[in-house]
């Protein structure tokens, strides 16, 4: 059971490890047509919340 088990985590560490740069290096993104903004800390989006009960 254990030799298993090592012999799964290893396969997987093997496949992770295989994966990585498979696409080629990594590249930075453009900037964004819009506006350039400033460098900072910019907080957007939309929450809900709520409790749904059914009769």
């Amino acid at each position: 059971m254990t030799q298993h088990l090592l012999l799964a985590a290893f396969a997987l560490i093997l496949a992770t490890l295989a994966a990585c740069g498979v696409d080629g290096a990594p590249t930075r993104p453009e900037p964004a047509r819009e506006a350039i903004r400033e460098p900072g800390v910019h907080i957007s989006g939309e929450a809900r919340f709520g409790v749904i009960k059914q009769l």
